[in-house]
């Protein structure tokens, strides 16, 4: 009887906890949220003052007694307290003006954190009020949301490049029978960016304008039409602000070490799978996903370094998230499945 009021009132909740964004499914309404994974507070009082998008306003902007923070860092969590309230905050505002019992969460998490890790996120969403919390591994949940059939004895390979990690995965019958993950993916792209600023400008800018610079112009293939832009920073010899003009050619320059990285990644991942799933993927290729499937020349030049069919996700940014929801709503299946075996 509990079970079925639960399963009537209960708006039950994927979150892709992202180490960039975090993102939530509710269901019977889709995605309700996507915000940033930012958390700012007050030193002196140790009150949060925002979280999300109005935190993010704050980075690199606050007097020395506010400070704005990631909680989560390269893909695993950086300070718990604060991570702990961003994910109650997150429930709460999914679910606002929604008649809400405590949800069943899936909570989509890097593949690459420990056992340990995965219990702190597990904790975390049972006090935020979760009354059952299951974790799903993003290369996982990316798949299924890019429309992969994960169960099928055949394999697929999924590139998950988020805001902290970067996650290969070859998938076959419901399993991850390689994979790999990286601590280099949106974030490590924007620093390069800030960091080439600095060598060859002298030129400090903040994380949001190394992020815009990257989606305006950001480039990792030659383009048939080179881009160009204006970025304003502070100048490190004199201190005062200052205009330059940059180029797509650039910023690619900028970009050539982690995305190498990202690139070996790949291919230590292929050169790892079995051969007669190897022998699959020479037809199927690559699937790539997140926001970094999206930096203009990737699926080109992983198109050169593998010779093999690269295919972006229909909707590479939500591809984690989607995941989750549909996880969410074949949890019963996938239970029953089990009692089974």
């Amino acid at each position: 009887m509990f079970d079925y009021f639960f399963k009537l009132f209960a708006n039950d909740l994927g979150i892709d906890l992202g180490t960039a964004s975090v993102l939530v499914w509710c269901k019977g309404h889709g995605i309700v949220l996507n915000e940033p994974s930012v958390v700012a507070f007050d030193t002196e009082t140790k009150s949060v003052l925002a979280i999300g998008s109005e935190a993010k306003k704050m980075l690199g902007r606050t007097p020395a007694n506010i400070v704005a923070v990631r909680p989560l860092r390269d893909g695993v969590i950086a300070d718990y307290e604060s991570t702990q309230k961003m994910i109650k905050y997150f429930i709460q505002k999914a679910n606002k003006s929604r008649k809400i019992l405590h949800p069943k969460v899936v909570i989509g998490v890097p593949s690459g954190i420990t056992d340990v890790q995965k219990d702190a996120v597990k904790r975390a969403a049972e006090q935020a009020g979760a009354r059952e919390v299951y974790i799903i591994e993003e290369p996982m949940a990316a798949a299924i949301g890019a429309g992969i059939q994960t169960h099928e004895p055949e394999g697929n390979i999924i590139v998950d490049i988020g805001g902290g990690t970067t996650d290969v995965a070859v998938i076959s019958l419901g399993g991850m029978v390689v994979c790999k993950a990286i601590n280099v993916a949106g974030d490590k792209l924007n620093e390069a960016i800030v960091q080439y600023f600095k060598r060859k400008y002298n030129l400090h800018i903040g994380e949001n304008t190394a992020e815009k610079v990257k989606i305006e112009i950001g480039s990792v293939f030659p383009l048939d039409e080179e881009l160009n832009m204006e970025v304003k920073g502070r100048d490190l010899v004199t201190g005062l602000p200052k205009t330059i003009t940059v180029t797509s050619d650039e910023i690619r320059t900028a970009l050539s070490e982690p995305v190498k990285s990202i690139v070996e990644i790949i291919k230590d991942t292929l050169a790892e799978t079995p051969a007669e799933l190897a022998a699959d993927l020479v037809d199927r290729g690559i699937v790539l996903a997140g926001g970094g499937a999206m930096l203009r020349g990737l699926s080109e030049l992983l198109k050169q370094e593998t010779e093999l069919p690269i295919n972006i996700a229909d909707d590479p940014l939500n591809c984690v998230v989607n995941g989750t929801g549909i996880y969410l709503e074949e949890l019963d299946n996938i239970k029953n499945a089990q009692k089974r075996i």
